[in-house]
């Protein structure tokens, strides 16, 4: 489950699952779903992610920022994620895949060009058997 949060210029995200992986994927769809409609986004072709940080937060803010950079790169639009985070000598690495397929504007409803995910509102948190992942996307 995804929501989004108020935020006076900018649009805060929120990722919910029972695991942190989970809660990654599903900030993903919320920060996509911002840019397109990504139920009309078929997952036919994935594209490699890999990405590490300090600390859990770090890693979503770097991951978000890591699928921006394949979306301009692959010029494709994602609906699906597929990630595993390990834990490698102090460092927190993420590897995954995202799915999906090249943007067109004939097929995909564009909504608003997400620049960055940033750390402004950043939490990550784990309650009532969910973990819950929050950040601001720069638009």
């Amino acid at each position: 489950m995804y929501r989004y949060l108020e935020h006076e210029a900018d649009v805060g995200i929120e990722g919910r699952e029972k695991s942190i992986d989970g809660a990654f994927q599903e900030g993903a769809k919320a920060m996509f779903n911002l840019m397109a409609e990504i139920k009309n986004v078929e997952p036919v072709s994935p594209v490699k992610i890999f990405c590490s940080a300090k600390d859990i937060g770090s890693l979503f803010v770097e991951f978000l920022n890591e699928l921006l950079a394949q979306k301009d790169i692959h010029e494709m639009l994602f609906s699906k994620f597929e990630i595993n985070i390990i834990n490698s000598r102090g460092n927190l690495e993420l590897l995954g895949k995202a799915y999906g397929e090249p943007m067109n504007k004939n097929k995909h409803e564009l909504k608003v060009e997400v620049k960055a995910a940033t750390y402004s509102g950043l939490k990550v948190e784990q309650k009532n058997g969910e973990f819950i992942v929050r950040c601001v996307l720069d638009l």
